[in-house]
């Protein structure tokens, strides 16, 4: 290694500082929470029937608004990372919107969607009516609003995937006889499943951390529409500040294992 001068030791000393002064606040920031709750605490809470649906329902909303991300973020990612065409440029900024707008907008222009009139006819009526479904104030809603927000981020984490993935490959298999659809599916996308599962990951994580869009659009309903993260909300609404501590670490509890188990699947790997 080359000898370090005083410049240089002092750069990397700034850098650690800098850097580890929000590290530092990260922490401190869970001891707090660990020193102000209990595991007893912990444990009564996962008894209340009302919060043992709240972790159900939230498992299963993050996930199938994950799922959605994924089924967007692939084909968009892709298209963006590969193709040129007019007004890519507005797209792009489109797609980035829900992650520059305040929570609390997104999940009210959710609901002026859904109860704007056209033609007369509302969309929750219309749903409501011809399909039997309810969305607002609803399971529905609760995977919608969701959804607007992690899958601009997944969106954004399949961009840069393909974004660092060479054509080479597939412009070769197409002039080996393969279609568009097939270089698609055996060359691009085999290659882009470590950031398939960071995409899968953010999405999962962020919408576990939604609130502001399921509060406007969903509500905050017990034994109905009540995630982990609206729990928060509804023990300080009651001064129950021990319970929504508690509810706080079983929601950094929870992303921390998904977050874990992903990244050992591969997304930190590297060949």
């Amino acid at each position: 290694m080359l000898p370090s001068s005083t410049s240089d030791k002092v750069f990397r000393s700034t850098l650690f500082v800098l850097g580890g002064s929000y590290v530092l606040l990260v922490v401190l920031l869970l001891v707090a929470d660990l020193a102000y709750s209990s595991w007893g605490q912990l444990a009564e809470l996962l008894g209340k029937p009302e919060i043992v649906h709240a972790i159900w329902l939230t498992l299963g909303t993050c996930t199938a608004a994950a799922v959605l991300s994924m089924l967007v973020a692939v084909p968009l990612g892709f298209v963006l990372a590969r193709y040129r065409f007019r007004l890519k440029w507005l797209v792009d900024a489109l797609v980035e919107i829900p992650v520059v707008l305040p929570p609390l907008v997104v999940g009210l222009s959710l609901l002026i969607l859904f109860h704007l009139p056209v033609n007369g006819v509302k969309l929750e009526d219309w749903l409501r009516s011809n399909l039997g479904w309810s969305v607002t104030y609803a399971v529905p809603a609760v995977v919608l609003a969701q959804f607007a927000v992690a899958g601009a981020f997944a969106v954004r984490t399949m961009r840069v995937t393909f974004d660092q993935i060479h054509p080479r490959a597939e412009l070769v298999a197409l002039t080996l006889g393969c279609s568009q659809a097939q270089a698609f599916w055996r060359v691009a996308l085999p290659q882009a499943w470590r950031g398939m599962i960071a995409a899968f990951t953010i999405a999962w994580a962020r919408s576990l951390g939604e609130f502001g869009p399921i509060l406007v659009f969903a509500g905050a309903t017990r034994m109905r529409t009540e995630v982990l993260s609206t729990t928060v909300f509804l023990e300080l609404s009651v001064g129950n500040l021990e319970s929504a501590v508690a509810v706080s670490l079983l929601m950094v509890a929870v992303a921390l294992v998904v977050l874990l188990v992903l990244r050992g699947l591969g997304v930190e790997r590297r060949a």
